[in-house]
């Protein structure tokens, strides 16, 4: 049997080079059997609009459900199968059960081996009404793993916590899908191309903190409003995102409210603005909200599974963690917006910018910030070690002669395997706001030497200051002197040219 080509990326779908690779692997399989894809990731993503181009490309079948009742549904879909299929009349099916069977159908014994490719879009609208669902796609799904299907169904949704539960544990489709898919935000120099300030590193660096790597918000939310330069970004963002009048200014509440198992949002909003404030920790979060540990462990883990908490480990101590909000919009609202609704919706959003540059620089562009710098690791930066990558982090290092902990911000790690010691490959320190001068290498030279000290190998470790704000004539002066220092800026970060990895 012949392999089908893969498909062309159209032009008009930025970056998503590898989303489109394995969809296009998926769909172009050459097996005479019924296949399954799951694709979640959280609104404004660009799911939709990626999935669309797939189906225009390969002329298949796209319904996009909405909230309604199980028998407007039914209506909608039979009408969006009858004008693809080209009947002059809407299908009336009185079931899921046979809507799900005629869909099947559709795909079985044909004259070609082109693919059906069939998408279900906001999948969780119909799963509420019609819990059976995924039980018909299973059994229809298991049925045409033995007899001959060229269905290539894909069931897309926002709700996170809903589209992982399909695959999970007891779920009727665990084990059925050949493709899982999380389409996430733009990486943050992505983000800078498609707002078209990939050439002013520091404004793409504020920006990305502010409305992260998400599609939507420069089109569809803001028109194409884009700061031209650094020195208009105060009055982009008491116009857009500060503004009761635009459509950003209540965006991150919204995102919140729209997941399915998120039902007390006051609970959650607690959650989230405790780790805004720097309560990283679950003990720190609980004593910040005023509840105990233990009963915060549903709003955690519903978080996570909605992808707007991240629960990091530390990569020094086993059995420690910190946890960050994964989307900036929502950190950005909880540090800056929450604290001043009232003003805000009043009309004084230039007065409460302007008071709020400590918190920002804080709470959220210092640690956006060293998240980014951990991404550059895991990109571009890899260039910079010579050896394998291992384990990208951060961690506390504990100085126990000098009674403090060492905050660690990048680290790489290459875990120990037989009777290999854990190798450090990188330790860095990130600094949003300020010029780092010598002190800082030096903490993190302590921080390398109490490491080797509890046997790890350092031996090809290097030190990295990751700077917004730049370094001190000191500091340069000692990186020009030691292979082993590497001083990684904005421009660096931002595809500059890449320091020299240490010998």
């Amino acid at each position: 049997m012949q392999r089908h080509r893969s498909l062309y990326k159209p032009s008009h779908v930025f970056d998503r080079g590898a989303e489109w690779d394995a969809l296009s692997a998926f769909v172009s399989r050459p097996l005479p059997h019924a296949m399954l894809g799951i694709v979640s990731g959280r609104r404004r993503m660009g799911k939709t609009y990626l999935l669309r181009a797939l189906v225009e490309r390969l002329g298949g079948f796209y319904f996009g459900a909405t909230a309604a009742t199980e028998a407007e549904s039914l209506r909608q879909f039979g009408a969006a199968l009858a004008d693809h299929t080209g009947s002059p009349v809407p299908f009336s099916f009185a079931t899921w059960d046979d809507a799900i069977s005629y869909l099947f159908g559709l795909a079985g014994p044909r004259q070609t081996d082109a693919p059906l490719l069939v998408v279900i879009d906001e999948f969780p609208y119909l799963a509420k009404t019609a819990p059976e669902l995924p039980s018909l796609i299973q059994r229809e799904t298991d049925r045409f793993q033995v007899e001959e299907s060229w269905m290539r169904l894909l069931l897309c949704g926002s709700a996170m916590s809903v589209m992982g539960g399909l695959l999970a544990s007891t779920a009727p489709l665990r084990g059925r899908a050949q493709l899982e898919l999380v389409v996430r935000p733009f990486g943050y120099r992505a983000a800078a191309t498609f707002w078209g300030v990939d050439g002013a590193p520091a404004l793409a660096a504020r920006l990305h903190a502010v409305v992260g790597g998400t599609p939507a918000y420069r089109r569809q939310f803001l028109g194409d409003d884009v700061p031209g330069s650094l020195a208009e970004f105060d009055d982009w963002i008491c116009r857009t995102v500060l503004s009761p009048f635009s459509p950003l200014f209540r965006e991150a509440r919204y995102l919140l409210a729209e997941e399915a198992d998120i039902r007390d949002t006051a609970l959650y909003h607690s959650v989230l603005a405790a780790v805004a404030q720097g309560n990283t920790t679950r003990g720190g979060i609980a004593s910040y909200i005023g509840r105990k540990s233990v009963d915060i462990s549903h709003p955690l883990h519903v978080l996570e599974d909605s992808h707007l908490l991240a629960r990091e480990a530390d990569i020094f101590r086993a059995g420690k963690s910190q946890y960050r909000i994964t989307e900036p919009l929502i950190n950005f609202y909880e540090a800056v917006m929450r604290p001043a609704w009232a003003r805000l919706e009043s009309g004084q959003a230039a007065e409460v910018w302007g008071q709020s540059a400590e918190r920002f620089a804080a709470q959220v562009a210092g640690p956006h910030f060293e998240a980014v710098c951990r991404e550059y690791m895991l990109g571009p930066g890899r260039s910079l070690l010579g050896s394998a990558l291992g384990e990208v982090g951060c961690g506390v290092v504990t100085d126990p002669a000098a009674r403090r902990q060492i905050q660690v911000d990048v680290a790489v790690v290459e875990p120990g395997s037989g009777g290999r010691k854990p190798a450090v490959h990188l330790l860095g320190e990130a600094k949003w706001g300020t010029v780092m001068g010598l002190s800082h290498l030096e903490r993190l030279a302590r921080a390398r030497e109490l490491l080797a000290g509890r046997g790890m190998d350092t031996g090809q470790c290097g030190l990295a200051c990751f700077s917004a704000a730049g370094f001190s004539d000191a500091l340069r002066g000692e990186a020009a002197r030691d292979d082993g220092v590497l001083l990684i800026g904005l421009d660096e970060l931002y595809g500059g040219a890449v320091p020299a990895p240490p010998r």
